[in-house]
Order: C-alpha cells, then structure tokens, then sequence
C-alpha cells in the first residue's frame, strides 16, 4: 500500500478531520510503522459507536499498517466517578473491553492507564511540567471532554483529567493519536502546548460521533452550538436504551431500531439514516431495502448519498429503512453476541 493509499485509509469514514493531512503525509514518508493511540475509559457495556465504528476506523488504522494501541483508561474512570470508583468492577470491565476490542479488531495492542503509571518513571515530572504551561481557566474550559463543566461540583481530582490525558499521549510516543470529535479539545491543547515544551506534536484523528436512536438536545457543553449538539445526543454506554448494545439480541435491535428519531425526509440528527451510512457502509458494499412490489418491490443502494437523495425526496418510507437497517445491523453485531453469549456483567 502506497503513501496516498495509506492516507486515504486513514481519512476515510467515519474519519471527520485530520489535522493535519501535511503532517500525516510526513509521518508515513519518515515512519515505517507509526505509533497509534486512542484513549477509552471505562464506564459501561459496549454499543455500535463504542465498539463497532471506534472499532471500524482503528481497523483502518492496522489496514494502513499502523501501529495500534487502545488505552483503557481506568485512573481516568475512576476521576471520573464512574462505575461508582469501583476498583473491582473498573477491572472487571476493563477485561471485557479488552476482550471485545481484541475480538472486534485483530491485531491491535490494548494498555491499561495503572500499567502505563506504573511503568513510567517521568510521567508525574511531564505532568507538571505541562501544567505549569497552562492556566487554571484552560483546564476548567477542557472538563467537557469528560462531560462536565466548570459549572459542576467538582474535586480537585477531575482538574487532573485533561492534564493526565495529554501526557498519557506523551508517555507513549504517539505519531497519530485518535478520538472522537467530543475529545478534539483535548488534542488541541496538546498542539498548542507540547511545542512550547520541545515535545513531539502528534498528527490529530478525529472520527464522527455515532447519535442516540431518541431525538437529539442540547446540553451547554460547549461554545459551538452545532458540536455541542452532536455530543450531548451522542449514543451513550449508560443508557442502554438509546443505543445498540453489542449484546442486544435480534429482537431488541428490531425494537431499538422501530422506535429510533427518523422523520419523513429529514437528514439532520437522524439516527437511522447515521447507522446506514457510518456503520452499513463500512462493512457493506450494498445496503438493500426490501419492499413489496405494491410499494415499489426491492431497491439496491451502492453508496449512502443515493439513499440519502431518496430518503430526502420521500421516496424510501422511514419503516422501510429501519427494516432494512436492523437487519444490516443484527448481522454485524451476531458475531460479537455468540462471542459473549453467557456472559454476566456486574455494573
């Protein structure tokens, strides 16, 4: 695979920015196999964004013959409060995730938060030192990448968050490190500060956030209405009944997908029409819609936008596109099921 390729598979959906593609490029020019990270913590059972489309765009990563780790961030979860502070059940899940991602995504390396503490002799003097760069408003304004605010009660703990986060990319090494657009503040700060300090500035992923299946709202989050608006609907861990879980059975993806925000001929926030297009196409080269003929019989679609023009133009029913997309998405997540059929989480 080319430099171009390799590029393009890193920016390929649901890849929303990469800042910046200049320095990407010189990353592949220079290194063989560049360092990848991205950052999770901890805080409940796995679903379609969590897993399978944070899942989809490391693959791409390894496909681009990167070197790939995932960071269970358990001190984070923890700072967090967050399962509680439970150590035992931090651990418990911490396994879990493990187990799903190395399943989900063969080939990539999985680091706990405690390991890389525990293993790395400068990391309190980097904190510090990276601290001492930035003002104490700085770090209140970056708290929304944990879903606080300045606003909120917190303990002197969660100030750590955003500094610990940085200098995780710090102790690691990173070439390309990677989140969702809820945790591109994060790496922002990292290019303002790391500079300053003689550090290595990483190349910054950032890939879409997969919506809830209820109607969207706004939290006041963040400065920028639009993104705010996108991470407060964003598909979460604790509600299991606004999203996918990866355990979900047949007929509750069915019932999960029946019920999910999908007006006649409306794009924006849909969640229906997200799953067909970060999820469905990704793993698919054709998405089907099964009708009977009284209603127009069978189409066939080989890219989103033409579902997309159609659905727009109120010539796809919206039943007839959350039929065809629990099927497409019970047989992405069958696989994972069978894998933990049985399996009792303690949350």
């Amino acid at each position: 695979m080319d430099i171009f390729s390799r590029m393009q598979m890193v920016a390929r959906e649901p890849t929303e920015e990469v800042v910046t593609n200049n320095e990407l490029k010189t990353v592949f020019e220079t290194i063989e196999y560049p360092k990848h990270y991205i950052g999770i913590e901890i805080s409940g059972k796995l679903h379609v964004g969590s897993l399978i489309l944070t899942g989809f765009k490391i693959n791409d990563f390894i496909k681009a013959r990167v070197d790939s780790t995932i960071f269970l961030a358990d001190w984070h979860t923890y700072i967090n409060n967050k399962l509680g502070g439970n150590w035992d059940k931090i651990r418990d899940l911490s396994n879990y995730y493990s187990e799903a991602f190395k399943f989900f995504c063969p080939g990539v390396k999985v680091l706990l938060g405690s390991e890389l503490y525990d293993n790395t002799t400068d990391y309190w003097k980097n904190l510090v030192r990276f601290s001492k760069e930035m003002t104490l408003s700085r770090a209140i304004r970056s708290l929304t990448i944990m879903g606080r605010t300045g606003k909120d009660n917190l303990d002197l703990s969660q100030l750590l968050y955003p500094l610990m986060q940085s200098i995780d990319i710090k102790a690691l090494n990173i070439d390309l490190v990677h989140a969702g657009m809820d945790q591109r503040k994060i790496h922002m700060l990292v290019r303002e500060v790391f500079p300053r300090l003689g550090w290595k500035v990483p190349v910054s992923v950032h890939h879409h956030l997969l919506p809830g299946l209820s109607e969207p709202n706004r939290l006041g989050l963040g400065d920028d209405p639009l993104q705010d608006t996108e991470i407060s609907s964003k598909m979460s861990k604790s509600k299991p009944s606004d999203g996918i879980m990866i355990d979900d059975d047949s007929s509750s993806i069915k019932e999960k997908v029946n019920k999910a925000f999908c007006p006649a001929g409306v794009v924006a926030n849909n969640p229906i029409l997200e799953l067909v297009r970060y999820i469905i196409f990704h793993a698919f080269t054709e998405f089907v819609i099964e009708r009977p003929s009284r209603y127009g019989g069978n189409i066939t679609y080989t890219k989103y936008e033409d579902v997309e023009h159609d659905f727009v133009d109120k010539r796809i029913h919206p039943m007839d596109i959350k039929n065809a997309t629990y099927i497409y998405i019970d047989k992405i997540i069958k696989p994972i099921r069978n894998h933990f059929k049985g399996r009792q989480l303690d949350l």
